[in-house]
């Protein structure tokens, strides 16, 4: 996949947002809480970063091109360094799993905002 087949996967999940943030870092988000972050300078080491649950994070992290997310790494984030490290199907499954597990930790009243409660 590409950064922009990355964005509008993204942004067909309901209630998602977007917002560039820190200069160059293109944030998707579920009631205001990120669940990825794409890199858009092109000399960044990491192409997009995700949350998984801490099963997946260790999966994850030993596969070639897949790393701990710097800064986030300990909440079980890991960073693509190249979009291609992942198949699209695996990549949208793990974007998705990254959305829910943000979605599932909103205080409820966000989430009845969302009408998701």
């Amino acid at each position: 996949m590409d950064l922009e087949q990355v964005r509008k996967y993204c942004l067909s999940l309901p209630h998602v947002t977007e917002r560039v943030q820190w200069g160059n870092d293109l944030l998707f988000c579920i009631g205001e809480k990120m669940f990825a972050v794409a890199g858009l300078d092109a000399k960044y080491p990491t192409k997009l970063s995700f949350k998984c649950t801490p099963e997946k994070f260790a999966e994850l992290i030993e596969r070639e091109g897949i790393i701990p997310a710097p800064y986030v790494a300990r909440y079980h984030w890991v960073a693509l360094e190249d979009l291609d490290a992942l198949n699209k199907k695996e990549l949208q499954g793990l974007l998705k799993n990254a959305y829910q597990l943000v979605h599932d930790k909103l205080p409820l009243k966000v989430r009845k905002k969302l009408g998701t409660a």
